[in-house]
C-alpha cells in the first residue's frame, strides 16, 4: 500500500505533481557543455588547399598592382578631371541663374565658358609676350650686367683674396669647349618650351572637359542618384544637391574675392610704380584663390618683384596691400563666402595643409568645400543616428 502524502512510489500518470508546502523543490542543474564546435567548410580552408590560397593571393597583389600602375600613369589626367569637374560645378549656379532669366541652358553654358575662356587668354596673352620681352631684354643686356658687376668694387674686393676672375673665365672656357653642357642648356631651354605647351595643351583638356560636365550635369546626377537605394534615394539627392550646391557658391565666392585682391594689387601697383603690373595682377588673382595661403604668397611675390624698384617702390605697395588684406579677412571674405561654405578655422586650415600635401593647388583649393561636405555628411547621417539611439 502506498502513501499518497508522502510522494514515494505514487503514481503520476504522465504527469508532474507540485511540489507540497512540506517539500522543497529540487534545483534545476544544467550540464556545462562544451561550446560547438566550429564547422568545417571542406573547399575554404587555407591549408587544405595552399595551392589554391596562394594563386587567389597573387591575384589579388597582381590587381593592385594594376590599379597603382593606371593611377599612377594617369594621374595628370586625373588632375585635369578634377579641376574640369570643380569649374563645372562653380559655373553650373551661374547657368542656373540664367536660366531663371529665361535663358536656355545651351546659352547660359556658352555664355559661362566664353567669359572664362577670354580670361584664360587674356591671361596667356600677356603673360607670353611678357616673357619674350623680358627674355629678349636679358639676353640683350646680359653681358652689360656681367661687366658691370665684374667691375663693381664688391667683386674686386673679393677677387684680389680668391682669384674668381681667372676661375669664372676657366670654368667658362670648359662649358663651352664641352658640347654635352652646351646640350645640356638647349635642353633646358626646350624643357621649358615643352612645360609652355603641356599647360596650353592642360588648359584646352580642362575647358572641354568642363564644357561636357556642364551640357550633362543634371543627367550625371540623376543617374548617380539611382545607384542609391530606393528608399534612401530622395535623401541622398539632398544631401548630393545640397553639396554640389556650396561647392559652386564658394567657387563663386573665391573668384569674387580673387578679382578684388587683384584690383587693389594692380591699383597699388600701378600708383608705386611696380614694373611688370599687369602680369603681376594675373599673378596674383591666380594665387589668390589658393585659401588662406594665397593672398600672403602673392604679396611675397610682388614684393620681390618691387625690390627690383627700390625699397621706396616696395614700401609704397607692400603697406596698403597688407592693410587691404586685413580689410579683406576681417570683412570682404566672411560677407561673400558666408553663404557658400560654414567651416571652422582650425579645420579649415588642416585641410587646406592636407589636401595641398596630397595634390598641389588642385588639392588646397577643393579642401574646404570637401571639409565642408564632410561635415555636412556628419551632420546630417552619424550625428542624426545617434541623435535617434
Amino acid at each position: 500500500m502506498t502513501d499518497k502524502t508522502s510522494g514515494v512510489g505514487a503514481e503520476t500518470d504522465g504527469r508532474e505533481t507540485a511540489p507540497t508546502a512540506d517539500q522543497k523543490p529540487i534545483p534545476e542543474t544544467r550540464l556545462e557543455l562544451p561550446p560547438p564546435a566550429a564547422p568545417v567548410t571542406v573547399g575554404k580552408n587555407p591549408s587544405r588547399h595552399p595551392i589554391h590560397f596562394g594563386f587567389m593571393a597573387s591575384v589579388g597583389v597582381g590587381l593592385a598592382l594594376l590599379l597603382f600602375f593606371i593611377i599612377t600613369n594617369v594621374g595628370q589626367l586625373l588632375v585635369w578631371i578634377g579641376a574640369a569637374l570643380f569649374i563645372a560645378l562653380g559655373l553650373d549656379p551661374v547657368v542656373q541663374w540664367l536660366e531663371r532669366k529665361g535663358v536656355p541652358r545651351p546659352g547660359g553654358i556658352a555664355a559661362s565658358l566664353l567669359v572664362l575662356v577670354a580670361i584664360v587668354a587674356a591671361f596667356f596673352a600677356t603673360l607670353i609676350p611678357t616673357i619674350v620681352t623680358q627674355t629678349a631684354q636679358l639676353v640683350e643686356n646680359g653681358p652689360e650686367y656681367v661687366q658691370s658687376f665684374l667691375d663693381s668694387e664688391f667683386f674686386r674686393t673679393v677677387d684680389e683674396q680668391f682669384q674668381i676672375r681667372d676661375r669664372i673665365a676657366e670654368e667658362a672656357n670648359k662649358i663651352f669647349d664641352d658640347s654635352g653642357a652646351v646640350g645640356g642648356i638647349f635642353g633646358g631651354v626646350l624643357g621649358v618650351g615643352t612645360v609652355i605647351l603641356n599647360s596650353l595643351f592642360g588648359t584646352l583638356i580642362v575647358l572641354v572637359l568642363t564644357l561636357y560636365f556642364l551640357a550633362s550635369l543634371p543627367s550625371m546626377k540623376k543617374w548617380a542618384y539611382k545607384l542609391a537605394p530606393r528608399s534612401k534615394r530622395r535623401r541622398v539627392e539632398i544631401l548630393s544637391e545640397t553639396i554640389t550646391r556650396s561647392v559652386g557658391n564658394y567657387v563663386i565666392g573665391q573668384a569674387c574675392v580673387a578679382l578684388l585682391n587683384a584690383t587693389a594689387a594692380f591699383i597699388f601697383m600701378s600708383i608705386a610704380g611696380v614694373p611688370f603690373s599687369v602680369l603681376l595682377a594675373f599673378v596674383v588673382a591666380l594665387l589668390a584663390f589658393i585659401p588662406l595661403i594665397g593672398a600672403l604668397l602673392a604679396a611675397c611675390v610682388v614684393t620681390l618683384v618691387a625690390l627690383t624698384a627700390g625699397w621706396q617702390t616696395t614700401l609704397g605697395f607692400a603697406i596698403p596691400y597688407l592693410a587691404y588684406l586685413q580689410f579683406e579677412a576681417y570683412f570682404v571674405s566672411p560677407r561673400i563666402m558666408h553663404k557658400a561654405v560654414s567651416v571652422p578655422g582650425a579645420i579649415a586650415v588642416i585641410a587646406v595643409i592636407a589636401g595641398g600635401s596630397l595634390l598641389g593647388v588642385l588639392g588646397a583649393l577643393i579642401a574646404i568645400p570637401t571639409a565642408a561636405a564632410v561635415m555636412l555628411l556628419l551632420k546630417e547621417i552619424f550625428i542624426a543616428r545617434q541623435d535617434r539611439l
